[in-house]
């Protein structure tokens, strides 16, 4: 019995060429960040710099980033914590503006009378700052959960209504005249065309959502909230000092982690529904 040895050279070269790709992909990036924090702690290296350097701002901060998850009790605890109370506020705000975006999208971009009638106060509201619903937002619910709560709603829900519509706008006319010379029902129209066919567009509206939606939190949470990731920079700004710089750093570059795993966490959703969707 003879084995054909010549598989394993192709078997090795493919798994070099996987190494090497992956290599190629990462060294890039890991290259540039190490760049960064070389010139980041050059320009912090004088004793009175008000900015800490990466080597002192995890040396002030090191408790916070052994220990994430420690609670003394109200809101002082670790940024693991904090993290979950804002994602809480986010999940809840997000839910409801892609519930609520997806429909009225939908409805404004089958109908062009309600699209034309729409589509100024959409433009307006759509560009008011996110903070600026906070104090309306605090006089109706009289609680800061609730008021934020809101912000996030108003501030994510737009671009996933702009882009649900313009989805459904997209639609190709020869799947409508096919729909129709098959008499499909409302709910097959839905589930075999309209959905199908917007998904693209509605996922891009939901990964720009989920952006501002953890944009507009953290802003909510520095004015007005217990506890959260904008609580504890505000907080930590508070107690001044190199710690307290160090904190608001080790925070913003948490939240900047948070936030590409949620786009990215999105993209990946959309991209099991609709195989076609960007990562």
């Amino acid at each position: 019995m003879t084995t054909n040895t010549s598989l394993r050279p192709n078997a090795s070269s493919q798994w070099s060429e996987r190494i090497s790709h992956q290599v190629t992909q990462l060294l890039p990036p890991v290259v540039f960040t190490l760049a960064i924090l070389a010139v980041w702690q050059l320009l912090c290296m004088s004793p009175s710099s008000l900015i800490p350097g990466p080597i002192r701002m995890v040396s002030d901060t090191w408790n916070y980033i052994i220990d994430p998850f420690f609670d003394n009790g109200g809101t002082d605890k670790g940024l693991g914590w904090q993290i979950l109370i804002s994602l809480q506020r986010v999940a809840l705000g997000y839910s409801i503006a892609a519930a609520v975006g997806i429909v009225v999208g939908a409805i404004i971009g089958s109908n062009l009378l309600i699209r034309r009638g729409s589509d100024p106060i959409i433009q307006v509201l759509r560009t008011v700052p996110p903070l600026a619903w906070l104090p309306i937002a605090l006089g109706v619910f009289q609680n800061s959960d609730p008021a934020a709560i809101f912000v996030i709603f108003i501030t994510a829900v737009w671009p996933i209504v702009i882009n649900t519509a313009m989805g459904v706008q997209q639609i190709p006319q020869d799947y409508k005249n096919v729909a129709k010379v098959l008499r499909l029902s409302p709910q097959e129209y839905i589930f075999s065309v309209l959905i199908p066919a917007t998904v693209p567009y509605v996922f891009t509206g939901l990964r720009i959502g989920v952006g501002l939606a953890w944009l507009a939190i953290v802003a909510a949470e520095m004015l007005k909230a217990n506890g959260g990731i904008g609580f504890f920079i505000w907080d930590a700004y508070n107690s001044s000092g190199s710690d307290g710089n160090s904190q608001i750093i080790l925070a913003i570059l948490y939240m900047g982690i948070v936030g590409l795993v949620l786009d990215k966490l999105v993209g990946w959703v959309g991209h099991l529904i609709s195989p076609g969707e960007q990562r």
